[in-house]
């Protein structure tokens, strides 16, 4: 009922899934053979903009050839040195003849990389916004179009948003080609598929589908195709849009896909049969098909002692479901059962609350709100004084507000811990879903008391169990229950004994490591005697 509710709401608001009626295709438009229109309809096209270079070249024996492109986006040097300079210097008399010159340039004078032909303008255009340069001979009704864009990119360096104590410090940054390098230089082998598609009827962003081919499902890859190839939309700025287009549950709090920049956790993706989308543009790339407990994992986990992975592990849900919890039940049990507290905790408590002019539920409320707009205020300012802001408001509003008889010094401790727990969790759009869902937990618990708390926990179950991850069970491998990827999943196991991929994701679930436990060697002498 609450999901045909909102989208009819979003239905009405106009956000519907597909094509707006501005959102028109260009129709194909054929290259003229006369240079001049061509000129003009590439400079009406982009509006007489300044950075559109249209240059008509004349060789030595009279024939013009139009050389365009944008400055900013191309290599000045390599379009001066491989097109240019190679255009200009013919002196071929038998090249008077347009489709002879047209054959010549493409085959043997044009040094770039590669060459491309093609009789559609609007195919043309679309080359020049990518970097290319565009060339035309006189007389034809072809045109040809080569890469000479300049890459300017930011360095790889270490994410800033997953921090590892231990493990690779790259991660991925804006540039597409610079992102399915890094997957190629850690994955050597052609079994590494990656599909480019370009999405966005306005921004022609581009987008790379990248999977390791023996390992995937086919279907889950095909579920992919079918799911990029269906988004209709004027732009795609950001993975986040992408993500939100691909999701199974797109009216739930918990996110379905996974994002991330660390190269070597997109990487152990892959070796999963899960894929990975790259938007250019981003450095966050997504992962699916994902579960719920992949967003408490870190890559330290793998690459520390198994024992020290599995109680991290362990630890990070224990404090997820406590910045979920705790506040609500703070609240319910100082409001409706007082006789689950030691009574020298009752009287304390009791003293604290003396004087406050709100409920519990409505305190706990306010300072979640409060911390909430701290937390906002220390992103959104200047790194230089953000954080001391952060720390400055927390300090004097926090003390300032018990002072003031306003707030009780337990709710700040409460609310203080239930941030802590939040900053624990790896996943910062699960840690996102437990700030949103604080707040009714808090109301449930003002008036129902516990009761509401544990209707809350058993309604949150039951949801998390119906949601997919590209038709993969939210909670697989607990619900529904699979013995052998419990080993990765609560606890880590040790690596010689993972010795299978989740089978409702891989189509390869050996991962090829039976027989890995290392053991000490066997009939060798060890030093307890010394031969005479």
């Amino acid at each position: 009922m609450l999901r045909k509710l909102l989208g009819k709401i979003l239905s009405g608001l106009g956000m519907r899934h597909g094509r707006s009626v501005t959102d028109q295709k260009r129709e194909r438009v054929p290259i003229s053979p006369d240079l001049r229109k061509n000129e003009s309809y590439i400079l009406d096209a982009f509006g007489h903009s300044g950075d559109v270079v249209v240059r008509p070249l004349k060789l030595h024996t009279g024939l013009q050839v139009l050389v365009a492109h944008i400055d900013g986006l191309v290599d000045h040097r390599i379009l001066s040195t491989n097109i240019v300079a190679r255009i200009t210097d013919v002196s071929d008399v038998q090249l008077s003849s347009p489709a002879r010159a047209h054959t010549v340039l493409k085959e043997r004078l044009l040094t770039a990389c590669q060459v491309w032909e093609t009789d559609d303008m609007t195919e043309l255009l679309r080359a020049l916004t990518r970097g290319s340069c565009a060339i035309i001979v006189q007389g034809r009704r072809t045109g040809l179009y080569s890469s000479v864009v300049e890459h300017k990119e930011r360095a790889v360096e270490e994410p800033e948003t997953e921090a590892s104590i231990r493990g690779s410090k790259e991660g991925f940054n804006e540039n597409l080609r610079t992102n399915t390098s890094l997957l190629r230089r850690r994955v050597r082998d052609p079994r590494l598929w990656i599909e480019e598609r370009t999405l966005g009827n306005v921004s022609r962003t581009h987008v790379a589908l990248a999977y390791v081919k023996t390992l995937v499902r086919e279907e889950v890859v095909q579920e992919v195709r079918t799911r990029l190839d269906a988004v209709e939309m004027d732009s795609i700025q950001e993975s986040g849009h992408l993500e939100e287009l691909v999701e199974d549950a797109p009216y739930s709090p918990f996110p379905t896909v996974l994002r991330s920049e660390r190269l070597d956790r997109a990487v152990g993706a892959l070796f999963e049969g899960r894929v990975v989308m790259i938007v250019d543009g981003t450095p966050f790339v997504l992962l699916a098909p994902i579960t719920f407990f992949s967003f408490l994992s870190a890559s330290e986990d793998y690459f520390e002692k198994w024992h020290a992975g599995s109680i991290l592990r362990a630890f990070r849900l224990t404090v997820f479901v406590l910045s979920l919890v705790l506040p609500s039940f703070y609240v319910a049990v100082t409001t409706f059962h007082q006789e689950l507290l030691p009574t020298t905790l009752l009287v304390r408590l009791a003293a604290q609350r003396e004087g406050i002019p709100f409920p519990a539920a409505i305190e706990a409320i306010l300072m979640e709100a409060f911390f909430e707009v701290l937390r906002e205020a220390g992103i959104r300012l200047p790194r230089i004084i953000g954080p001391a802001i952060s720390i400055v408001g927390v300090l004097i509003l926090g003390e300032t507000a018990v002072q003031a008889g306003l707030v009780s010094s337990a709710m700040i401790i409460v609310v203080a811990m239930t941030a802590i727990a939040s900053f624990a969790t790896p996943g910062f759009s699960l840690a996102i879903s437990a700030r949103l869902l604080r707040f009714p937990f808090v109301i449930l618990a003002g008036t129902l008391g516990l009761f509401g708390v544990y209707w809350a926990l058993f309604a949150l179950l039951i949801h998390l169990v119906s949601i997919r991850s590209l038709g993969v069970p939210y909670l697989e491998p607990v619900s529904p229950t699979i013995l052998s990827e419990l080993k990765d999943t609560l606890v880590r196991a040790p690596w010689w004994g993972m010795d299978h991929r989740p089978e409702l994701i891989a189509e390869k679930a050996e991962r090829g490591v039976p027989g890995a436990r290392p053991e000490p060697p066997q009939g060798r002498h060890t030093g307890g005697e010394r031969k005479t």
